[in-house]
């Protein structure tokens, strides 16, 4: 079983800078792809960006630019830096992991960028 805690969601002004976090735990060995994420209200949960164990990343174009995805190996975390917010990317950021045969999922942090 794999568990995923994400922190440093909060409130911040429309330019401003967050920093998520994703700890895992569990069988983390197995994981291939790591991502965070998001949904705003009304709209369809989609993915912001991905890393996987070779370090290639990607992102949607909406935040690419902006936002950058990285990893301690190490300490089984993975990192989401925010910068120059929106409120448009106000949502619930989920971090995401899969092994290629299971999908798991943490409980979300919420983000709100204010106009």
């Amino acid at each position: 079983q794999v568990q995923l805690v994400e922190s440093g969601g909060g409130l911040v002004q429309a330019g401003g800078s967050l920093r998520l976090s994703c700890a895992g735990s569990g069988s983390m060995h197995s994981i291939k792809t790591m991502g965070w994420y998001r949904q705003a209200p009304g709209k369809q949960r989609e993915l912001a960006a991905a890393i996987t164990t070779d370090g290639s990343t990607n992102y949607a174009d909406s935040v690419k630019g902006r936002f950058t995805i990285s990893k301690d190996n190490a300490e089984n975390t993975v990192y989401l830096h925010m910068n120059s917010l929106k409120p448009e990317d106000t949502a619930i950021y989920y971090c995401h992991a899969d092994d290629g045969l299971f999908h798991f999922w943490g409980r979300g942090t919420q983000v709100t960028v204010s106009s």
